[in-house]
């Protein structure tokens, strides 16, 4: 028998739905039924989410200053809010759990205001705009970097890490093999279509200048937009090595596990991922994000020793060749970085998360979760 509802907000991006798709799989676990509430970007991960219903509704960001489009985002918000009371209603969840973006914003606003209990998971070291605007109407704050000890929200925040799929957790499994002279060294590079644009440009013209003995080692997956794919598999196939390139992997988790050293962007996700299945990185945060929530979390895992933290602007070809070379050339200082990542990692956190919304959805109080968990 069900322990009841719980309803997940989340954004139809994969660094949104994926940490709810990992949360999804402990509740119903502990015995809840799952619904989850998107936005339309939703249908490209959305399709194998563990929910009972999925349920889209409107919403829009507000990131342009233009008073007709700013006007146009808010009404759309309206309607979106309006949309998810109605659905709250007919499903009647015990709790409402967001996970960050504007698409989150309607059935959050939408449950605080049914008196309904709501959590917001915040996954970057910084809050974002969304989650800021929400944190003083929810009942509680799970964060994935956020600490619990300070700041206005400390008193309801509890910092359980980013859950990560079930996948990643398998991925976790495989011990980090470093490559030794000679020996195939695969690197793996990703960023979606913030990351993918720079990437196509920037590995090829690194790879160009690694010595031949190298280049021969190297097996590269790498992901690009569509409009970047000639392009970047035509530059790849110039050096004669094995490459796979494509503009978005299902099995990505394998594909990090299987790697030797990955090159991203380090958006909260990725960032938790890559330290969960322990490997070496060179984190290149998003330069244009406006809260420089990637270059708070690439720092967090940098300060640990399992990545390298470079900003974009200081990465040139020949910057990234030297990294690229002396990882190759030094293998025990890539299974160094992996077991600072391994350590870093926060493989449990789907559970704590979970333990804090059953919590919550059995009528405890924040405080009395907090006491309960030290």
């Amino acid at each position: 028998m069900t322990k009841g509802i719980v309803m997940l907000a989340a954004g139809g991006t994969g660094g949104h739905l994926f940490p709810a798709e990992a949360l999804a799989h402990e509740l119903a676990a502990l015995d809840f039924t799952v619904h989850l509430i998107t936005d339309h970007r939703a249908e490209r991960y959305a399709g194998s989410f563990p929910a009972e219903g999925i349920h889209v509704v409107r919403s829009a960001t507000i990131g342009s200053r233009n008073p007709v489009k700013v006007a146009s985002s808010l009404w759309q918000l309206w309607s979106g809010m309006r949309e998810a009371r109605g659905i709250i209603r007919q499903v009647k969840p015990k709790v409402v759990v967001g996970f960050g973006g504007y698409p989150t914003v309607p059935p959050l606003l939408a449950a605080s205001r049914l008196r309904i209990p709501t959590i917001i998971h915040e996954q970057n070291a910084v809050m974002g705009r969304a989650n800021k605007g929400l944190a003083g109407r929810v009942t509680a704050i799970a964060g994935g970097f956020l600490p619990e000890t300070d700041g206005r929200y400390a008193k309801k925040t509890v910092t359980t890490g980013n859950p990560v799929r079930p996948a990643v957790l398998e991925a976790a499994e495989v011990p980090y093999a470093a490559s030794g002279p000679g020996e195939p060294f695969r690197l793996v590079v990703f960023g979606g279509s913030q990351g993918a644009q720079f990437f196509s440009k920037a590995i090829p013209s690194a790879v160009a200048l690694l010595e031949p003995e190298l280049r021969a080692r190297l097996h590269v997956t790498q992901q690009a937009r569509p409009e970047d794919l000639d392009g970047a598999r035509t530059a790849m196939a110039k050096f004669e090595l094995t490459s796979e390139i494509s503009p978005f992997f299902t099995d990505m988790a394998g594909r990090i596990a299987a790697a030797h050293l990955l090159v991203c962007r380090s958006g909260a996700s990725t960032v938790s991922e890559i330290a969960v299945i322990g490997r070496p990185s060179i984190l290149v945060p998003y330069p244009f994000a406006l809260d420089h929530d990637q270059s708070a979390n690439a720092a967090a895992l940098a300060e640990t020793g399992a990545a390298r933290l470079v900003p974009q602007k200081d990465l040139s070809p020949e910057v990234l060749a030297s990294f690229i070379r002396d990882a190759m050339n030094n293998p025990e200082s890539m299974a160094e970085m992996a077991t600072s990542a391994k350590a870093a990692g926060r493989p449990d956190a789907a559970r704590l998360l979970a333990g804090m919304v059953e919590a919550i959805a059995s009528g405890q109080t924040i405080a009395q979760f907090k006491e309960k968990r030290s």
